[in-house]
């Protein structure tokens, strides 16, 4: 095992003693308010600053990272696992390098994995996350066992909400799911097709006040992203926004809001959250038990 491990650090060109990624799950409430195309070109904002990141799709069986992308994958972390197959066989390259997984099946198989298999699966996604700045899993819509265990392993969370009543109201719903199994969960706001900021702010303020008093959690905002044609236009091409239309105001607000998460991450005193693949480990070890 040591001994693929090294291979494969070799094959990803990975250093030893190099930091693991930070990780980030983005998960909504409902379907249909653009939150893989969030994710996807949040990710390609990341990496047009230079960093290297890897976005799992893990919006099984619903997933659409790679049809924004134009890319259709001949492998998947399932076929890694039925195939035995190091996890940079499976990597697909995007746009601005970014580098994509599918997820391929039912998330709930990876909660079944024997315990050779786990030792595998956590032997891989050791070097992959020593090999990355971040690595950003979309998850499905709603809030199942699944989900929760994914996003209890990840250092942040952002949540996606329109500003639409049913979807604020799902937003909701599934944060209150989060933090009753994770009270200590790190959660940001993003706001997707609003009129104007101040309609943005009318969204925030609003789930703000019902998480603070009814869940007694303090909600972060990451931003909020203007309802553009520019997106649609994108998705028919199957290019990300971000590269399809860089001067539109759809991309511009990304930009900027990519920009801003930095420099706040810049300026926040690095905190450890006892790591990803340890967090990992830890509770599919417990799944198997």
């Amino acid at each position: 095992m040591m001994d693929q491990a090294h291979e494969l650090r070799k094959r990803m060109k990975v250093e030893d003693n190099t930091d693991e990624a930070h990780t980030i799950g983005i998960f909504s409430g409902k379907g249909g308010v653009g939150k893989s195309n969030f994710a996807l070109n949040f990710s390609i904002g990341l990496a047009k600053q230079g960093k290297k990141v890897l976005i799992f799709d893990l919006d099984i069986g619903m997933g659409n990272i790679d049809i924004l992308l134009g890319l259709y994958p001949k492998q998947s972390l399932a076929t890694m696992l039925q195939s035995n197959l190091d996890i940079s066989d499976i990597i697909e390259k995007g746009p601005s390098n970014l580098s994509y997984i599918s997820g391929g099946t039912a998330l709930s198989d990876f909660f079944h994995l024997s315990e050779e298999q786990l030792d595998y699966f956590t032997e891989q996604l050791s070097v992959v996350s020593e090999a990355y700045d971040y690595i950003i899993f979309d998850l499905g819509a709603g809030m199942s066992e699944e989900h929760l265990m994914f996003l209890a392993m990840t250092d942040e969370c952002f949540v996606v909400s329109t500003t639409e009543p049913t979807s604020i109201t799902d937003a909701y719903a599934a944060m209150k799911h989060l933090l009753a199994e994770q009270p200590k969960a790190n959660i940001s706001l993003l706001v997707n097709r609003v009129a104007n900021k101040d309609e943005a702010d009318l969204v925030f303020n609003r789930l703000h006040t019902v998480v603070e008093k009814f869940l007694g959690y303090q909600l972060n905002l990451l931003g909020s992203l203007p309802d553009d044609s520019a997106m649609t236009e994108a998705v028919k091409n199957q290019t990300p926004f971000y590269i399809h239309n860089s001067r539109s105001k759809l991309s511009k607000t990304m930009g900027k809001m990519v920009l801003d998460y930095l420099v706040k991450r810049n300026d926040e005193p690095a905190e450890s959250s006892g790591g990803f693949v340890s967090k990992f480990k830890s509770i599919f070890n417990r799944k198997v038990d």
